[in-house]
């Protein structure tokens, strides 16, 4: 049973996206299959896209002073854990 979107690490989606991607490629699964592994394709997709935008809002926050070192703007820690 594969594991739940909202559980896996960035890395681990994107691992399993890039399966779903092979196995659409393939031709090689029936036409149900395909759909339903497209339809986890689209939300292994959306899961990703999510994970992404969040940290480029966190990048986006970061503050690099004159003698090189990072600070925030604000508390962005939980941008990034949920």
């Amino acid at each position: 049973m594969p594991k739940e979107i909202e559980q896996m690490t960035f890395e681990e989606a994107m691992e399993e996206l890039e399966t779903v991607v092979r196995q659409l490629e393939s031709g090689k699964i029936k036409l149900d299959e395909a759909v339903a592994v497209y339809d986890r394709g689209v939300r292994l997709k959306r899961f990703c896209a999510d994970k992404l935008a969040a940290a480029q809002s966190t990048i986006d926050k970061l503050v690099i002073g004159k003698d090189g070192t990072i600070s925030g703007k604000e508390d962005f820690t939980h941008d990034i854990t949920g």
